[in-house]
């Protein structure tokens, strides 16, 4: 039978394995589903982990500040953040309240260490998600076979939005097949919910 500290040691588990997620891009959770809502119905889409700060419970990724789940987190900033390990069987949900940092000093903190490749994504002519009439990247052309130099990508960011998710609280579910294990963070307290 599991008691409070094997919880705690499987919730110290997922902390080190969102942590190396962070950079590790063959880690499942480098990525997660991120779900906000619109005025008629939840959006989800996937979004890269950025960083993780344990002291607060906060997740951390970077959007176009033109893409709808940027206005959609200005109207309404509560939303779920969905992280799931196919091979270790984990799924860890979250319901957060964001920030958008745009033009600040948190920004362009982050904004200084985005590389190249990266800061072209937000140089883009077109606000994410409207229709084209044909294909295009999204990124100015003539970098879409190299990089831009550090002067030209400033441009992107006039797009550029570091996101901080404060983790309200978080659900970890671990499936088995003698009898699955579920708990519910809130703050420092964890406590058994029926899987």
């Amino acid at each position: 039978m599991l008691d409070n500290s094997d919880i705690k040691n499987i919730f110290k588990s997922e902390i080190n394995f969102l942590k190396d997620g962070i950079k590790n891009s063959k880690n499942p959770y480098h990525t997660f589903t991120l779900s906000t809502l619109d005025k008629e119905s939840p959006k989800s889409r996937t979004v890269v982990l950025r960083n993780l700060e344990t002291d607060t419970l906060k997740i951390f990724f970077n959007a176009d500040y033109r893409s709808p789940k940027i206005k959609q987190l200005i109207d309404n900033p509560l939303c779920s953040a969905l992280f799931y390990d196919i091979n270790r069987r984990v799924q860890i949900r979250m319901n957060c309240s964001s920030t958008i940092n745009y033009k600040n000093n948190i920004s362009a903190k982050i904004w200084d260490k985005t590389a190249l490749q990266s800061r072209k994504c937000y140089m883009g002519p077109h606000t994410p998600s409207t229709t084209l009439d044909t294909y295009h990247p999204n990124i100015p052309l003539e970098y879409a076979k190299k990089d831009p130099d550090k002067a030209n990508s400033e441009e992107g960011y006039e797009n550029f939005v570091h996101v901080e998710l404060l983790i309200i609280d978080l659900d970890i579910l671990q499936l088995h097949h003698d009898g699955h294990i579920r708990f519910k963070v809130v703050g420092k307290d964890l406590s058994y919910v029926a899987p």
